[in-house]
C-alpha cells in the first residue's frame, strides 16, 4: 500500500532495520519493546497509523505516540520510554525529621502500652498528631513511608542491640588482677613447677537452675530408613532444679564439683572445707571467683577466720564473669553433657553430675587463658 499520511516518512538504515526485524522475533525481550518494534517496522513499509492500529489490535494514539517518537530522537529511542519527572514529593524535610524523631523515643513515653514502635503504631501516631504538630503532609502516611524513611535514616527502633555497661568502677584494676594470676600460672607452666608450687590456683563459680526434666514417653533411637535422629515425645514433667558448685584447678584441670539443693552461705562454708581437705596444709588457695553475697557475707568471713591465711579470693568485676576461666567448663557441660539430658528424679540428675566429673577428672583437661595477656606483658 502506498505512503498517503502526512506525517513525515520513516527511514530506516539497514542495520536499524535488521535490529527491529530480530527484536520484533525475540522472545526473551520485553514485550512492549517488541510491540514498538513491529509499529516502525510496519510504519516505515508504508502502513498507515489506523491499519497498524488493528493489526496490533490497539489504539491510534498509541501508535501515534510511538511514530512521532521515532521521528523526532530516533527508531531507538522510540524503543523505551523516556525518564518522567515522577510525582513531585509531598512530604517535606522537617516533616520526616519529625518522624525519626518519634521513632527515637519509646511509646510507653508517649501513652502508649508498647515498649518498641511497630510501623502500624508510628504511622497511626503521625496521622493523629501531624496537624498539632504542623506537618500536615503527614496525614495520610502509610507504613510502608514509614518504613522506608526510617532506612533512609538509618534508624531500627522495633530493634534491640544489647550493650554491657560497666558499672563497676574498679572494672580495669580488678581485671588486671585476675588476668596477673592467669599470668602467674603460665609463668609455673613454662617453668615445669607446676608440682612444687606452694600455691594452688582455682577458678570457681555455681551453675544454678540445673533442670531436673523426665520423660512421659521412653524416646525412640533412630531407625535407618524410618527416623534420622531420636524420636522424643513432647511432654515431659519437671522435678525442680539443682545446683552444680565447680571449682577446677588451673594448673591441673582438676574439677572439684558439689551438687547441691541451694546455693546459699551455708553451701559455700561447704565447699570450702572439700577445697581445704583436697590440698596439703602448707599450701595456699587463691580462688578467683564473683562477688555473690555467698562469698562475702558474714557466716563466710567468720569461717575464713578460722582459717587465716589458708584462702585468698580474688573478685571478678561486676559484669565481667567472662575472665572467670569455669565459664568455658561450663559452656562445654551445657553444650554435652547436659544437652537434652532426661532423669526420672533430682537423685538420679545429682549422680549423672558427678558422674560427669569423675569422667572429667579421668582425663583432665587444662585451660588456658590467652586473651590480653600480651597487653597484660607489655604493661
Amino acid at each position: 500500500m502506498p505512503f498517503t499520511s502526512r506525517r513525515a516518512k520513516l527511514v530506516l538504515l539497514a542495520d536499524v532495520q535488521k535490529e527491529l526485524a530480530e527484536l520484533s522475533r525475540s522472545r526473551s525481550a520485553p514485550s512492549g519493546q517488541r510491540e514498538r518494534a513491529r509499529i516502525l517496522l510496519a510504519y516505515a513499509a508504508g502502513e498507515t497509523v489506523s491499519a497498524i492500529a488493528r493489526q496490533m489490535r490497539t489504539n491510534r494514539p498509541k501508535v501515534e505516540r510511538c511514530i512521532q517518537k521515532a521521528l523526532d530522537l530516533g527508531p531507538k529511542a522510540a524503543l523505551r520510554d523516556l525518564p518522567r519527572a515522577g510525582r513531585s514529593k509531598k512530604l517535606t524535610a522537617e516533616a520526616r525529621v519529625w518522624v525519626v524523631s518519634l521513632a527515637c523515643q519509646k511509646p510507653k513515653d508517649l501513652g502508649y502500652s508498647y515498649e518498641l514502635w511497630t510501623t502500624a503504631l508510628l504511622a497511626r501516631h503521625v496521622r493523629e498528631h501531624c496537624q498539632q504538630a504542623d506537618h500536615p503532609s503527614l496525614a495520610k502516611l502509610g507504613r510502608g513511608t514509614v518504613s522506608k524513611i526510617l532506612s533512609r535514616a538509618k534508624t531500627r527502633p522495633h530493634k534491640i542491640q544489647y550493650y554491657l555497661e560497666r558499672r563497676d568502677p574498679l572494672f580495669e584494676v580488678k581485671s588486671v588482677q585476675v588476668l596477673c594470676v592467669y599470668r602467674e600460672i603460665n609463668l609455673l607452666r613454662a617453668a615445669k613447677a607446676e608440682d612444687t608450687s606452694m600455691v594452688a590456683y582455682l577458678s570457681y563459680d555455681e551453675k544454678p537452675g540445673i533442670q531436673a526434666i523426665e520423660n512421659l514417653a521412653p524416646d525412640l533411637p533412630p531407625v535407618p530408613g524410618q527416623h534420622e535422629c531420636l524420636m522424643r515425645d513432647h511432654q515431659y514433667r519437671r522435678h525442680g532444679t539443682v545446683t552444680l558448685m565447680a571449682a577446677i584447678d588451673l594448673l591441673t584441670g582438676h574439677v572439684h564439683g558439689q551438687v547441691v539443693e541451694r546455693h546459699r552461705s551455708r553451701e559455700f562454708i561447704e565447699f570450702l572445707n572439700l577445697l581445704d581437705a583436697a590440698y596439703a596444709p602448707e599450701k595456699k588457695i587463691r580462688v578467683i571467683l564473683d562477688n555473690h553475697s555467698a562469698h562475702i557475707s558474714k557466716e563466710t568471713r567468720a569461717h575464713l577466720a578460722t582459717r587465716p591465711n589458708r584462702f585468698e579470693f580474688i573478685f571478678t568485676p561486676t559484669h565481667g564473669s567472662w575472665l572467670n576461666l569455669i565459664e568455658s567448663f561450663f559452656g562445654k557441660m551445657a553444650r554435652t553433657m547436659l544437652r537434652a539430658i532426661r532423669v526420672k528424679s533430682k537423685a538420679e540428675l545429682k549422680e549423672r553430675l558427678r558422674m560427669y566429673l569423675d569422667e572429667i577428672n579421668a582425663d583432665p583437661v587444662v585451660f588456658h587463658w590467652k586473651y590480653r595477656m600480651e597487653e597484660l606483658s607489655v604493661a
